[in-house]
């Protein structure tokens, strides 16, 4: 049974390397809820890839989630343009024709449930390699709350959000190194949304503190528009960069722009400033892909977050290129090839 396994792992990335040299050419050339519902199973969806299948691609950053549920859902409101059944599938039919071939799913929602809706849905479709949970490190039920869902193998990690997003408030609370190591101990990752960039100190200081623990910076550090990043942000880039065990996810780009909803550049050389400040601080083997669709499309359509992406990687070369769409967001996330 083992033999059978390591063959077929070996199997596996054999065409996931393939997969992305073909990639890389094409590139070249051209608070928990006080009356949360409880969860009701996802709506089944088409067929997954088969399991032989590896990865290609990995989009470390999408949603999935149904308003039409029984329960509804807390994000996004009602009235928003992001109100809408978003599933994979319809994730797939924008990624699929750029090579993407899997997914790690971040949850928005702060019902706790919410994660284990995420959790059966990736039950059913293998395109789905990990899930990011929302679990507030400060509530007295974390420790219970994260045994229960990290004995899911999808399940890497957690998001800072609400209600405790400013990670500089929270970095030298006892309460909160607390729960942080034990997600370290667990094997574990934090996803950080970064408000204002004094945030990135506050990261260093954690990295420092718990330099077991691996803290992905979504969103690009929160870099805003290309054209006006600030002193703060590229030195707290610097000085989070100096931990090993910090990422940056290379998400969020067009969204940030100053720009009308869905009118942000398409010329990726506009956010080349942004990226070679990231590629500069943490090198190839620490940058990671994600579209952050469908919260993306109030920047750019997705064709236009994948073309930026690739547009500034194929400059890099083709091993640059397949750690960042493969190989360092398993180093971030340890996700498994199912």
């Amino acid at each position: 049974m083992r033999r059978r396994s390591l063959l077929r792992l070996a199997a596996s990335t054999s065409l996931a390397s393939a997969g992305l040299a073909r990639i890389a050419a094409s590139a070249t050339a051209g608070p928990d809820a006080q009356s949360e519902p409880a969860a009701t199973a996802p709506a089944a969806t088409e067929p997954a890839p088969p399991e032989s299948a590896a990865p290609q691609i990995v989009d470390t950053h999408t949603h999935f989630y149904d308003p039409g549920r029984p329960q509804g859902v807390p994000w996004p409101e009602p009235g928003s343009w992001l109100h809408r059944r978003v599933q994979p599938d319809d994730w797939a039919a924008l990624a699929r024709p750029h090579g993407i071939t899997h997914t790690v799913v971040v949850e928005a929602s702060d019902w706790i449930e919410d994660n284990q809706w995420l959790l059966d849905l990736a039950d059913s479709d293998r395109r789905i390699v990990g899930v990011v949970g929302n679990l507030d490190p400060m509530a007295p039920e974390f420790a219970s709350r994260l045994q229960r869902f990290a004995a899911h193998p999808i399940f890497r990690g957690i998001r800072n959000r609400r209600p405790n997003a400013e990670l500089r408030t929270l970095v030298d609370q006892p309460a909160f190194r607390t729960a942080l190591r034990q997600l370290a101990e667990a094997g574990l990752s934090l996803d950080v949304n970064i408000g204002p960039p004094d945030d990135l100190v506050a990261v260093a200081r954690l990295a420092a503190t718990l330099p077991d623990l691996r803290l992905i910076l979504d969103h690009v550090a929160g870099a805003g528009d290309p054209r006006r990043l600030s002193d703060t942000w590229k030195s707290g880039l610097r000085a989070a960069a100096a931990h090993p065990g910090v990422f940056c996810k290379v998400s969020g780009l067009v969204e940030q722009t100053d720009h009308p909803h869905g009118e942000a550049p398409r010329d990726p050389e506009f956010y080349f400033p942004t990226l070679h400040h990231v590629w500069e601080c943490f090198g190839e083997d620490r940058v990671i892909f994600g579209s952050n669709w469908p919260v993306s499309d109030k920047g750019a359509p997705f064709e236009t977050v994948f073309r930026v992406a690739q547009s500034f990687i194929s400059t890099k070369g083709t091993t640059a290129t397949g750690k960042f769409f493969l190989d360092n967001s398993k180093a971030a996330y340890r996700w498994l090839v199912r």
